[in-house]
């Protein structure tokens, strides 16, 4: 039986932490287990974790004080920020600094960053393209995690740098797929006719996991993703699984930008961003790679078959 090595998991009340938790659970031969780091240890999402026997800390990545004591004798940690939560790119680089240094300071062996990239490095400072936002940045939620990985590397910090995609679950929402006037199910995601790599919730955690159990991975980027798809090829596969017309009818990336929302040239640049770098964008995600950390990817087809009512409700 392998030596327990601890995971301490940032956001395990969270998606990405949150599957990364199941993801361990499923493996109790793996040798890892768990310490649940949350802001608040008395939710009634920590308690549920609690009451699974699972060791919950508190640890919040805005009071850097509460977060090297949560990290003290973990083998590896899962770190995840949540630009969402507060639009705040600024917030959410010193968010991962935070985190940096309490692993550093920690002796943590192994960390898991979820990231990515940073759209500076392939976007020209003068290209007409693309609105420039904030601190200079194209990509505010992409650029401040792509900004932060440096400073993992300044501190000598063993990480696996996970970049992440384009999350199937965001089809439950309107933005993404909706039904139109007739009725009929309209998938809108603005990537024209290019390739879209997609990953579903469920298996950020198995990714994450792989990595952790596969230490010649530290020091690498690492792109993930379920599959490598067109809207045409998404829209396919919801009319066949869900057995009812679905069309594709993407955004233009002019229409994304006059949308009345929060954000909305942030938005448009990561359309905008994933069309006119794709090959770039695609091939920093290796099936084959993800394969290796994961050999059950799940496929389009059977995530959609297993969400199905949620789908349909739209």
């Amino acid at each position: 039986m392998p030596e327990n090595k601890v995971i301490a998991v940032v956001g395990a009340t969270g998606a990405q932490g949150g599957s990364l938790v199941e993801a361990i659970l499923e493996h109790p031969e793996s040798g890892l287990t768990l310490r649940a780091l949350t802001r608040n240890p008395d939710s009634e999402k920590a308690k549920a974790l609690a009451s699974r026997g699972i060791e919950v800390v508190r640890g919040d990545a805005d009071d850097p004080g509460s977060l090297e004591s949560a990290f003290t004798g973990a083998h590896g940690a899962f770190l995840v920020t949540d630009f969402n939560e507060h639009g705040d790119a600024a917030r959410e680089t010193a968010q991962a600094k935070a985190m940096a240094d309490a692993v550093k300071k920690a002796g943590v062996q192994h960390a898991v960053w979820s990231t990515l990239e940073d759209t500076r490095e392939l976007i020209a400072d003068d290209d007409p393209r693309f609105v420039k936002l904030e601190g200079g940045r194209y990509l505010l939620h992409c650029d401040s995690k792509g900004e932060a990985d440096g400073y993992f590397r300044e501190l000598g910090v063993p990480t696996t740098f996970m970049r992440t995609c384009f999350f199937w679950e965001n089809l439950f929402g309107p933005m993404f797929l909706r039904r139109g006037d007739d009725g009929a199910l309209l998938l809108t995601i603005a990537i024209g006719d290019a390739l879209l790599p997609g990953v579903s919730v469920k298996n950020i955690g198995r990714f994450a996991f792989g990595i952790f159990t596969h230490p010649e991975y530290i020091g690498r980027t690492v792109g993930v993703a379920n599959a490598h798809l067109t809207g045409a090829d998404m829209a396919d596969t919801l009319a066949r699984v869900l057995g009812e017309e679905v069309h594709y009818e993407p955004y233009t990336l002019d229409a994304l930008r006059a949308l009345d929302m929060p954000m909305a040239d942030n938005f448009a640049n990561l359309m905008q961003f994933k069309q006119a770098f794709n090959a770039e964008y695609v091939g920093a995600r290796d099936l084959d790679v993800v394969r290796v950390l994961n050999p059950e990817v799940e496929t389009f087809d059977q995530w959609v078959s297993d969400h199905k009512d949620q789908l349909k409700a739209r």
